[in-house]
């Protein structure tokens, strides 16, 4: 296999609020062989990005959450090349946009053939050689299992050890439910907390800690009678 075929094998995630370029740019790309992941606001951008793009196609101008904000949250977990999509030429937009870590800029509009030379180039220049991170996006909840933290648009939550391991066991599990018997026994290393009560707990300090970040919406889910699930 050549080097340019495995380039063709990456994944890349196309980030755009106007469905026409979405469209047309994953048509392209999956032509080319990539594998594409679409997303059509900043929101999907970050969930997207659980699935650990070789490269990112990323519009600037998105809605509520816009690109720059992305590329930083981006940044905190994922070293792939991030190309932003604009119609923005001042300077100070770029300078912003390599601020908060971008690696190009693509004036809209654009050729796809010269898009697709510059998304080769930067795969084969990519020489950052980190292992990806495992990342999941919960709105603004950010999960890294590589580091084992949790983020809230961008701010450290400060979880103990077994808090971080429910954490994980559960956003691993996104919309399946489990017992306090069962996240006691899948969790394990619990020492002298040999009570499976302790899971609830542990859950009451994490709900309070992700709420006093500012998480809205609380990502572990009481079922009643039956136990605990994370939203999927």
């Amino acid at each position: 296999m050549t080097e340019r075929e495995r380039e063709r094998q990456a994944t890349l995630l196309v980030a755009d609020d106007e469905p026409d370029i979405v469209e047309m740019l994953a048509e392209y790309f999956t032509g080319r062989g990539f594998r594409v992941l679409e997303a059509s606001s900043g929101q999907e951008a970050l969930e997207q990005a659980a699935h650990a793009p070789d490269l990112v196609l990323l519009d600037v101008g998105m809605p509520r959450l816009d690109g720059f904000e992305v590329c930083r949250r981006l940044r905190e977990h994922l070293t792939c090349p991030i190309l932003f999509l604009t119609a923005r030429v001042e300077d100070v937009d770029a300078l912003e946009g390599f601020a908060c870590g971008a690696d190009d800029y693509v004036l809209k509009p654009f050729s796809l053939a010269v898009l697709g030379a510059r998304v080769d180039a930067h795969l084969a220049r990519d020489q950052r050689q980190q292992v990806k991170a495992e990342v999941r996006f919960d709105g603004d909840v950010a999960i890294d299992y590589r580091t084992r933290t949790v983020t809230v648009a961008g701010a450290p939550v400060d979880l103990t050890r077994r808090e971080f391991d429910i954490v994980a066991f559960l956003s691993k599990h996104p919309g399946q439910v489990f017992d306090r018997d069962r996240i006691h026994e899948r969790v394990g290393g619990w020492e002298n907390e040999s009570d499976s009560q302790v899971v609830t707990e542990h859950i009451r300090r994490i709900r309070n800690k992700l709420a006093a970040a500012g998480v809205e919406r609380d990502p572990v889910e009481t079922v009643w009678g039956m136990g605990y699930r994370w939203r999927a």
